[in-house]
């Protein structure tokens, strides 16, 4: 075990950083080589690093310049010493071509620093730094509309926010990261923006960095070119600059520089561009030999910038790590170097010699660290968790005073950032005092308002109970049954204590204005999220899809607007029982029956907004192949169903020991059996109906991935069925884009083609790093994404039916366009364009 420790003292060395012009080098690398930690200039080039008295060896390195080393002696007090860099001079070596491969000589070298990523990144058990993190973000521009609502809350434009942190970083293979944040000071909301975190707690030794593809990935060669831009030597190592170009820019994808040391092909440096979601991140870290031949990033600097909707800023964070703890694998530290030349002709040269003098390949060099690997994962305690995040904040973090950060903060504050301080430090006195002020002249806070009936809210009954009341302004819908319809939810949640168990009651109310009818609903759950009961029941309008595939907010647009009533809805008085059985997200079984008294229901108005005399309503029938119209008589129907859901391959992240699933590693099946008893209670419906299905979203490349769903099943009996027991699928006829985008239709009609017999559906949405306009870089940088969707519908009475579609993700940041066209059989049948939410938004439907 190496461990490596720095305290605090109050006295140092201090100074600037310099560059060749004279002008100062920001945010400049500072790393003290006998006791291996480092800290970084700031803004302007100074620095301070706190010392015990003696002679300490202190290294400055900035990238792009030549590193200067210098012994300094300190005592009593801070000693003052600047430095000026060079511009970092490059020998161009002879041998700049791979001679074997007729290529530029970086690819030798990124071979071999590829061949050995795995090594290096395994070369350690474990280790423990302590993390010195601060970012300092600028708003610079915002909408005229919303300026004066920003100065109200005390955020100005072209001004310094910013956020400091102290943190003890753990980690422990194979990926287990443990984050215990000792101090955190903050200015502003927003300080938290852009966190760096996903960079600092991986490595460029993985294939991929916070889901970018590494230059040190095995497939690198596919999505980079490297050019060799000579070398210089530090200290006793020789250290290679690489230009890392990709073949086609966008999100996903490195540009810049990475820098390599010779023999062990370790990162020394890295200086390299990207995007995510069309916003550019600049991503610097300089690595230290942290133990012998061990190379560690102890400083990192981070730049995101960007502007949506009107707003923009950017957001700059540096993290200085010290005080490294380093556990060495003993079977790892023997390994021998990497050698650099390859001899003429040979496919696979000779990378490493073993003791006994025997050479082996790049590829058998690789082999024996996967075994490795493989063996290290086979004694994992847990195999399904394959990485774990956790994040522990003291008690006291946010009540460190002044003092503290004057002898923990490893990177001075700028004027700037010192402005940013005094002023918020002043608006949250004044925020304190407010709040003051407001309590003591609150009366009965949180006790019932009679206005939450009309705007929602949420109280407290006790600690253990809460009251949610659904805003009933957001519930005010139009269909032509009932016209206007005013609809009124509210929420009971009540937890257990000492008990994973949780009771919920939400009862519903409606009301029709031309239909004058009156519904009431209510439903029951308790248990916990493995088993769960509930019961629900009342008389209540439903459409003839019980999956709701239109929301009655669409259906009131599309009906008051465009006088297009596509929803169709019947009175179902019922009572439904179910139990539910999740022992894992992997892994789901449901299991219901249901009695139900069903009755047709009719248009009672015919108001829209416009089009009143050039388009007629339809009626609340929906028209079917095999039915002709879904006209009924009142009936009782009892059914019972059973859904099985599961998903080999059982994989999980942690966080704060909580299981995130990894769904992309293997497909979900399902299995639903559906059966309605004729007889029971005067049941009138008799049917069986089996149904199966797959379904997976997987990368299927760099920055692409590819969804699919597909369902088949029949209907084993079919002596009396109504249309609301037929297989319905996942139509649309409105402007809007499904909420899911791999699994739906986008034209095809909500009832037409529903049946009671075999039918076979498959949906795939392919989503493309590069498609059309994709192919600019520009566009590309932009985040916008283009994919590629095919549906396939058919039924015993249905022609093939079937559409072809593309759309373009991510406009403005938020919106999807979708074009499609349909064709039964040969033939052409439809067009449309769909506005649906850009795809990186998980949204929940209603």
């Amino acid at each position: 075990m190496v461990i490596l420790s720095l305290q605090s003292y109050s006295q140092g060395i201090r100074g600037k950083i310099f560059g060749s012009d004279g002008k100062p080098l920001p945010y400049a690398s500072v790393f003290i080589t006998d006791s291996q930690s480092g800290t970084s200039a700031n803004a302007n080039g100074e620095y301070q690093v706190r010392l015990p008295n003696g002679t300490h060896k202190i290294r400055i390195q900035n990238i792009g310049y030549g590193s200067q080393e210098a012994v300094v002696e300190v005592a009593d007090g801070w000693t003052d010493r600047d430095f000026l860099l060079k511009v970092q001079d490059y020998l161009l070596q002879e041998v700049q071509v791979d001679k074997g491969r007729k290529q530029d000589y970086a690819y030798t070298i990124m071979r071999n620093a590829i061949a050995k990523s795995k090594f290096h990144r395994l070369q350690y058990k474990s280790y423990q730094m302590r993390v010195y993190v601060k970012g300092t973000g600028e708003l610079l521009k915002a909408p005229f509309f919303v300026k004066g609502k920003l100065k109200k809350e005390g955020v100005k434009l072209n001004e310094a926010y910013t956020s400091e942190s102290v943190s003890i970083v753990s980690f422990s293979q194979p990926d287990k990261v443990t984050e215990k944040v000792i101090a955190v000071r903050s200015t502003g909301e927003n300080s938290g923006a852009g966190s760096p975190s996903m960079f600092i707690s991986e490595t460029f030794y993985q294939d991929k960095v916070a889901n970018i593809l590494s230059p040190l990935s095995r497939s690198a060669f596919q999505y980079y070119s490297f050019r060799y831009e000579g070398s210089f030597t530090e200290g006793k190592d020789i250290i290679n600059k690489i230009r890392v170009i990709p073949k086609s820019k966008g999100d996903n994808i490195f540009d810049g520089h990475i820098y390599i040391v010779e023999d062990e092909w370790a990162i020394h440096s890295v200086n390299l561009r990207t995007s995510l979601l069309g916003f550019p991140i600049l991503v610097k870290q300089n690595f230290a030999e942290v133990a012998p031949r061990l190379w560690l990033p102890v400083h990192h600097q981070y730049e995101f910038a960007g502007s949506v909707l009107g707003f923009a800023g950017h957001y700059k964070y540096i993290a200085s790590c010290s005080q490294f703890k380093v556990v060495i694998d003993e079977k790892l530290k023997a390994e021998a170097q990497v050698i650099a030349t390859v001899p003429t002709g040979d496919a696979e040269p000779a990378v490493r010699q073993e003791p006994n003098g025997q050479p082996v390949t790049r590829r058998q060099f690789r082999k024996m660290i996967d075994e490795y690997e493989k063996e290290s994962l086979r004694q994992q305690k847990n195999p399904k968790v394959v990485a774990e995040r956790t994040i522990e904040t003291d008690t006291l973090a946010h009540k460190k005073d002044s003092t503290f950060w004057t002898e923990e903060r490893s990177t001075p504050l700028t004027e700037k950032e010192i402005q940013g301080y005094r002023r918020d430090d002043s608006l949250a006195k004044a925020s304190v005092a407010k709040e003051a002020a407001k309590d003591s002249s609150r009366v009965g806070s949180g006790k019932f308002n009679g206005l939450q009936l009309i705007t929602g809210g949420s109280y407290r009954i006790d600690s253990l109970t809460r009251i949610s009341i659904h805003p009933t302004l957001k519930q005010f819908y139009y269909n032509t049954v009932e016209g206007f319809n005013i609809n009124f939810s509210a929420e009971l949640r009540k937890s257990f204590e000492n008990s994973k168990r949780k009771l919920s009651f939400t009862p519903s109310l409606r009301y029709g204005l031309a239909s004058e009818r009156f519904y009431a609903k209510a439903k029951l759950e308790y248990g916990t999220r493995a088993n769960s009961f509930s019961f629900e029941g009342g008389s209540f309008v439903s459409q003839f899809n019980p999956e709701d595939p239109i929301h009655p907010l669409v259906n009131s647009i599309t009906s008051l607007i465009s006088r297009r009533n596509f929803m169709k809805i019947y009175q179902k008085d019922y009572l439904r029982g179910a139990y539910s059985y999740k022992p894992s997200p992997f892994l789901s079984l449901t299991v219901g029956a249901e009695f139900a008294r069903r009755t047709e229901l009719f248009n009672n108005t015919n108001y829209s907004f416009f089009r009143r005399e050039s388009r007629a309503y339809t009626d609340n029938r929906p028209e079917n192949i095999e039915l002709g119209h879904a006209g009924f008589q009142t009936h009782n129907a009892v059914i019972t169903d059973v859904m099985l859901r599961y998903r080999p391959g059982e994989a999980y992240k942690l966080y704060n020991g909580r299981k995130v699933p990894l769904f992309d590693r293997s497909p979900e099946f399902l299995l639903h059996y559906r059966k309605g008893i004729a007889g029971l209670a005067d049941s009138k419906v008799d049917f069986d109906q089996l149904e199966i299905g797959i379904n997976h979203s997987f990368p299927a490349g760099l920055g692409s991935v590819l969804s699919f769903e597909l369902r088949g099943g029949a209907f084993l009996n079919n002596k009396q069925t109504y249309l609301m027991d037929y297989k319905h699928f996942d139509a649309n006829r409105t402007f809007l884009g499904s909420l899911k985008p791999a699994g739906s239709f986008r034209l095809l009609d909500y009832y037409n083609y529903s049946t009671d017999n075999t039918y076979l559906s498959a949906n795939v949405y392919y989503q493309l790093r590069k498609l059309l306009i994709t192919r600019i870089p520009e566009v590309r940088l932009a985040g916008l994404k283009e994919s590629l969707f095919v549906n396939y519908l058919k039924t015993k009475y249905s022609p093939h039916y079937y559409e072809l579609g593309y759309s373009l993700d991510n406009v403005f940041r938020i919106f999807r366009i979708e074009l499609a066209a349909s064709f039964e059989g040969r033939h052409y049948h439809d067009k449309g364009i769909r506005l649906g939410i850009a795809s990186m938004f998980q949204v929940n439907g209603r």
